[in-house]
Order: C-alpha cells, then structure tokens, then sequence
C-alpha cells in the first residue's frame, strides 16, 4: 500500500475528530442548571473586603415588623406626621440593660447637640447651632410621649435631621434612657462614657435587625399556650404584655449618678 493511501484513513480520522470536539466540549459545560448556580451577593454579603454590603432595599421592613411601617406612617418632618406615631407603645422594658444600651446610642447620636443631661448645651452649640433642650423640665420631658419622640428620630422635625438610621430596638433604648436624665425613671442618670478608642461594652454592640433572624410568629389565638406566653402578637416578638419573649421583669433598682455599671452584650431577642 502506498503511503499516500496510509495518510488517507489518517486523514479522515483527524477531520471526523475535529468535527465531534465541539460538540464534546458542549457536553462538558453546564448548561442546564435551572439557574440554581449563577453570579449573586446574598443579604448583607459583599463582593470584597473593601466595598460595604448593599443595604436593604428603600422602604423594606424587616422580617420582625416595624413599630411604624412606611405605608402606615409617612416620612415628611412635620409635626402632623410626628403626631400620628404618639401612640405608638414603648415595647421595651425601661430596665438597666436597655437604659445602658440607650445611653451608649444617645451619647452617640444626640450628645452632640443636646447635651449629656439633654440640657441643649452640647458642642455643637460651640459653632452656633442653636441650643435645644430635651432634658428635665422640658416640653420633650414633661408633654411628648415615647412614641412621639420615636417619631421624631425617625422622620427629623425642625431642626433636627432625620436619624432613622438608628434602628428601632436602639431609639427605644435611647427614649428610655432620656427618660433618666429626665428624672422620669427610677433608674438614676449615668452619664459616664468611654475614652477614645475604647471598644467592647463601651460601644453599640451588633445589630438586631439582621436579615437571618428568624421571623416571629404572630396573631396567636387568645388563650393559647403562646399568647399566655406573651408570644407572636406584636413587632419583635412582643407579647400582649408589651415585653419581648422571654424578657425578665423591668429592672426598677435606684441606682446612684456614678452607677459605671456596663452591660456587656445586648439581651437576646429572638
């Protein structure tokens, strides 16, 4: 045989190869997953160490309800709009470890301007920001209720911008601690705060509101085991009661002014 008629079946073989290769690298990927595995952030993930997590989307509410949902109450810093949430019940037991966790948010947030004791004489003031009091003998003391200075925090009024970024379980912690300095409380003030750069109990501590925390079960049938137990019929959990789940009696010890006294984690809230 020639070597010409060698090469020919040679040839063929090679050229049918070529032909099938495609076809055999097609099989190999994985075309048919039902989009079960594709490019995505989950909730609060981030794509790098250096780009934040995205936030959740505007107007959302989260998994454990809101106090005062965007579609039940509007968002203008009007006094009208302030007014709707007056009603709105404090679901926090005003004990030491909430009045803690508030002083820490409010010499965060509300230091700034009104002053440790609310007095409107806080170093802002320093470069003319005009001096608001919230403090004892004020109208914020003696006329707004807690659900009308939530509303405040959250919608801004006036002067005062909006700080909804505080998350709601912290503004009711800041509210029962105003109420201290306020003389409101029979929890003494404690104005006593960490030096910069101090960390551990001395700051906020990690955030309630995650998007893995399980959803509260509501509308338990009255008399139920679960309504007895004060669970599922309001936002967080809070039973008809108005305390969380589980939640131990108000804390009500008279406590002196230099009380330093730090909760080292926040009390669990399923």
């Amino acid at each position: 045989m020639s070597d010409s008629a060698m090469r020919r079946p040679i040839g063929r073989t090679i050229w049918r190869a070529a032909r099938v290769a495609p076809l055999l690298s097609i099989w190999a990927c994985s075309w048919f997953t039902d989009f079960k595995q594709q490019p995505k952030i989950d909730p609060w993930e981030t794509s790098s160490d250096t780009i934040a997590f995205r936030g959740n989307p505007q107007g959302s509410v989260p998994t454990n309800g809101s106090a005062a949902p965007g579609f039940e109450y509007d968002r203008l810093p009007m006094p009208q709009s302030i007014a709707a949430m007056a009603k709105i019940p404090n679901p926090t037991p005003a004990d030491s470890a909430s009045v803690n966790r508030g002083r820490i948010q409010f010499q965060i947030n509300c230091e700034p301007c009104h002053g440790p004791l609310g007095l409107g004489n806080g170093p802002a003031t320093k470069y003319g920001f005009p001096g608001i009091s919230i403090g004892a003998g004020s109208k914020a003391a003696n006329e707004f209720t807690d659900g009308y200075i939530f509303g405040m925090i959250r919608n801004g009024r006036g002067l005062m911008p909006t700080y909804n970024r505080i998350e709601e379980p912290d503004r009711w912690d800041i509210i029962n601690y105003l109420r201290t300095i306020q003389g409101k409380s029979t929890i003494a003030a404690d104005t006593s705060h960490g030096r910069p750069g101090e960390t551990g109990a001395l700051v906020p501590a990690a955030s309630q509101m995650g998007p893995t925390r399980p959803s509260p079960f509501y509308g338990a049938p009255q008399g139920s085991a679960a309504a007895m137990a004060g669970e599922g019929s309001g936002p967080g959990g809070v039973g008809r009661a108005g305390a969380p789940r589980g939640a131990a009696a108000p804390d009500t010890t008279k406590r002196s002014p230099t009380d330093t006294t730090k909760a080292t984690k926040r009390e669990h809230q399923p």
